[in-house]
């Protein structure tokens, strides 16, 4: 596993300098909550697993991990590494500006800050950093996946902490390539029959987010899940939902799932597998009438230009490959597309929290939610996520 520069034509490795023990960057989560400086003091470990984690079976160990070595194998230009005690930080900047930064080993991207029309870059993704009954802090929000994969044999199991396989940074003397950071992931099974290869790319106008399913047994598998993206926005009174009029879709009531940020009003009215939120593993032990749905929570889109700001939790079928979102607080909007997930997730927390606080965010998930994707003996599946950036 290395680093490797990509031209057009080949791969060729890349001649690392000699690395010095000073850290590469300052990092910061979010400004008022987590600043970890340029030094090697001690940090409090930070927790990037959802309390909702541990209902999952055959869950794996988390990894372990150094510092020193992360830099050495897979250091490179625009790329650098940050100790969080239990996790890490992986940074990545392109020569335009553009940054994204990745939690491992949870996988969870907490900021995409894409460089804009006016030269400055800005944050796309929304987190929020808060503490767990023990006092650790639990980060949320960002881009995370979660998936559950199941079998007629009783098989059951989904990824959860993700592996550094490989990362490498395109030719930025090459004419013919666009300057771009790519990143892989692996998780297994205890058992090593199914593999997912989570892959993250970050390019000069986007911010690419793909998932490869292999399967190495012989029964059917089936497959639930999506790829869940915290945008941040002024107020959901100031964002809309542009290119979506004649989707269908299903009303459901919001997901709770591991790092999904849940207001208030809903957070304390319920506990995990009541009927104000549900889960994948509520979703694999519904019977197929409650997943359908009944005729009132079912409809086509009518607006072509959907306001956002009361509160909504709705799975789009029949949707268009892309779309966008713009919030005319900010004067800025984010391009939305998907392949090989055949469904759209949009979330709005409604607009009875203030403005350009924890609750100002739309959740967008690329997802099989109703109609569970199949998985063949010895096949594979991909699907992907594109944070598109119009505004360079």
């Amino acid at each position: 596993m290395s680093c490797n520069l990509v031209s057009s034509s080949k791969t060729l490795p890349l001649n690392k300098p000699k690395l010095s023990k000073t850290p590469l960057f300052a990092f910061t989560l979010t400004p008022q909550c987590i600043k970890l400086k340029n030094t090697r003091q001690t940090t409090a470990p930070i927790s990037v697993n959802s309390p909702y984690i541990a209902s999952y079976p055959h869950s794996e160990s988390q990894p372990s991990f150094n510092i020193n070595y992360l830099e050495t194998e897979f250091g490179c230009n625009g790329v650098g590494f940050k100790d969080l005690g239990e996790s890490y930080v992986m940074k990545m900047v392109l020569e335009n500006g553009s940054a994204a930064s990745l939690v491992l080993p949870a996988g969870l991207v907490t900021s995409y800050k894409p460089k804009m029309w006016h030269g400055s870059s800005v944050e796309v993704l929304h987190t929020s950093v808060s503490q767990d009954l023990a006092g650790t802090p639990v980060i949320l929000g960002g881009v995370s996946l979660l998936l559950e994969v199941v079998s007629d044999q009783g098989f059951s199991w989904s990824p959860l902490n993700w592996v550094l396989n490989s990362v490498s940074r395109s030719s930025e003397d090459s004419e013919d390539a666009d300057d771009s950071i790519q990143v892989e992931m692996i998780s297994r099974d205890v058992g090593k029959t199914v593999e997912v290869k989570y892959v993250l790319t970050l390019k000069d106008d986007a911010l690419i987010t793909e998932i490869n399913i292999s399967s190495s047994t012989s029964s059917q598998l089936e497959l639930r899940g999506y790829i869940l993206s915290h945008l941040n926005v002024s107020t959901p009174d100031a964002t809309y939902a542009f290119g979506l009029e004649r989707s269908n879709f299903s009303d459901r009531e919001p997901l709770n799932s591991n790092f999904c940020i849940i207001p208030p009003d809903i957070e304390n009215s319920t506990t995990p597998g009541s009927s104000q939120t549900w889960s994948l593993k509520e979703l694999f032990s519904a019977k197929k009438e409650d997943i359908e749905g009944t005729e009132d929570m079912e409809g086509e889109e009518d607006e072509n230009y959907k306001h956002l700001t009361s509160k909504l939790s709705r799975i789009y079928t029949y949707a268009p490959r892309s779309f966008t979102i713009i919030d005319r607080g900010k004067r800025n909007s984010v391009s939305v597309g998907r392949n090989g997930f055949e469904e759209v997730y949009l979330y709005s927390p409604g607009s009875s929290h203030e403005s350009y606080t924890k609750y100002s965010y739309i959740c967008v998930g690329q997802s099989a939610l109703l109609k569970p994707l199949s998985l063949g003996p010895h096949q594979t599946w991909t699907g992907q996520q594109i944070l598109h950036n119009p505004n360079l």
